[in-house]
């Protein structure tokens, strides 16, 4: 049997199911040859003799190497380790799950995952104290913009709420405490992560961890780390940091002796700036008011003037760009500040969008990064707190229509880091016996392939390659969420194996 780590030279008896088929005469099984990482030749099955590491497919599908691009790496590596929060349907419920979870070494109680827009109660202060003591517990919400912390923790944290909730920046900040785990626990996590992503096609992601990861990365694949491609973000804080470093978005960033297998893994990404909140925790910024708060249109984190000349000290360092923008108003003026100052990258999760704003995506050539599976994770937080709401909900066939480049990711902890749970959800708009949602904006399994990916199964491109054991194009909803992966190949190396 193959194993993890061999370098492959021939796949034998695969049929191509993603970008790539296009180039091919019909659908009938054809060999690929790997040379230095990448696709030399395909061949119809037995036309060439297969030569050295051979994988026979039997016929399983091939898709180019898969990308999530928008992940919390460290967030979402160390969620193992957290109380599952999800199934809490209240807030005395999430504070009473969490009165017998063991601390973790440092002392703390965390969970995570709690969505707290649907409840009945709201959190409280003395609800989460009663239930937790003394010791010092905090609640992630799932959207990562709320923590809810009792008396305990807010002391230990140095902060001060009156229902022991904290939004946006505080929160970012409590996120970062709370990753901030040594380096060698932090790496184990993630090698472990790692692992798991290349077993559902992962050969890439963009990391939008909030830690300085310029050191941590080439750290990591000297350690052995070689499960996956990595562009790695920085924020605001830390830019002038980043320049002075010398970082440019999408160069090399490697040091020392790398073994072969993780050698050209990771690459300077984007600056990251966040400019308005979240639907879940009502901070996201909206033209109409929020259900029963007149006053509450969410809110610009950033506002437009400094959005401006941050893209613009970005761009002229040679960094491009990934603006989370949630609402309307934020995506709008993240737009204007692309015009502004000619600034190359990505809106990040485009939820909420102005029937005007579709066409200036194309126009200027920014990425649409989109999470599909949010969309069928909040369909019924959007029809309670979006109803009035005059701008386009969730869209994708309305941005690729418009010509938007779209690319898909988790927003891993947010959402399971599983791009079949996002072409899912992309191709049919559900995930459970409900009916699709908005099925308008449903597109189809070949569009969902293509925003999933970074390369094309054909001569020259990269040997990142997926062997799924079933056709995704011929897959229902549910096959595509479920779908089996046989083998992953990373620059020829196999990174997992049925």
């Amino acid at each position: 049997m193959t194993e993890r780590g061999v370098a492959i030279d021939t796949i034998t008896g695969v049929r191509i199911a993603g970008p790539g088929r296009e180039f091919l005469m019909d659908e009938e099984p054809v060999d690929i040859f790997i040379a230095d990482g990448r696709i030399v030749d395909i061949a119809p099955t037995g036309a060439l003799p297969a030569r050295g590491a051979v994988i026979d497919a039997d016929g399983a599908w091939a898709v180019p190497g898969l990308w999530d691009n928008h992940v919390h790496t460290v967030q979402w590596a160390l969620t193992s380790e957290r109380a599952p929060l999800g199934g809490a349907e209240s807030a005395a419920g999430a504070a009473a799950a969490m009165r017998g979870i063991a601390p973790l070494p440092d002392g703390r109680r965390v969970g995570t995952g709690f969505r707290d827009a649907l409840w009945s109660d709201r959190p409280s202060l003395e609800l989460l104290d009663a239930a937790t003591g003394d010791v010092p517990t905090y609640l992630i919400n799932a959207d990562v913009h709320s923590v809810w912390l009792n008396s305990t923790a807010l002391a230990r944290e140095g902060f001060r709420s009156e229902d022991g909730v904290l939004r946006e920046t505080d929160a970012f900040e409590i996120s970062r405490r709370l990753n901030a785990v040594d380096s060698a626990h932090g790496d184990r996590a993630i090698m472990r992560a790692g692992e798991q992503a290349a077993a559902r096609g992962i050969t890439g992601l963009v990391d939008f961890d909030m830690a300085w990861s310029a050191e941590a990365w080439p750290r990591r694949v000297q350690d052995g780390f070689s499960s996956h491609r990595v562009e790695f973000a920085m924020y605001p804080f830390d830019l002038e940091r980043a320049i002075s470093a010398g970082l440019r978005t999408g160069e090399l960033r490697e040091e020392g002796d790398v073994p072969a297998p993780a050698r050209g893994l990771v690459h300077v990404g984007p600056l990251k700036v966040i400019t308005d909140g979240s639907l879940g925790t009502r901070t996201a910024a909206c033209s109409h008011s929020y259900p029963g708060d007149p006053d509450n249109f969410g809110m610009l984190t950033v506002p437009s003037d400094e959005l401006v000349v941050l893209l613009t000290r970005a761009t002229g360092a040679g960094l491009g760009v990934a603006v989370h923008a949630i609402g309307d108003r934020a995506i709008t003026s993240a737009l204007d500040a692309f015009t502004t100052t000619g600034a190359v990258g990505s809106i990040e999760h485009v939820q909420l969008v102005r029937h005007t704003d579709l066409a200036r995506f194309a126009r200027l050539g920014v990425i649409a990064s989109v999470q599909p599976q949010h969309a069928v994770d909040d369909r019924d937080l959007v029809d309670r707190h979006w109803a009035e709401q005059t701008a386009i909900g969730y869209p994708l066939a309305s941005l690729r229509d418009a010509g938007a480049p779209l690319r898909f990711g988790s927003d891993a902890p947010v959402a399971e880091l599983d791009p079949w749970h996002a072409i899912s959800a992309a191709v049919s708009r559900t995930d459970d016996d409900r009916a699709a949602w908005h099925p308008e904006e449903r597109i189809t399994v070949d569009q969902a392939l293509e925003a999933s990916v970074r390369s094309s199964l054909r001569p020259g491109e990269p040997a990142d390659i997926v062997l799924c054991a079933a056709d995704p194009r011929a897959a229902t909803g549910e096959g595509l969420r479920s779908m089996p992966i046989v083998s992953t190949l990373l620059a020829g190396y196999v990174t997992h194996v049925l």
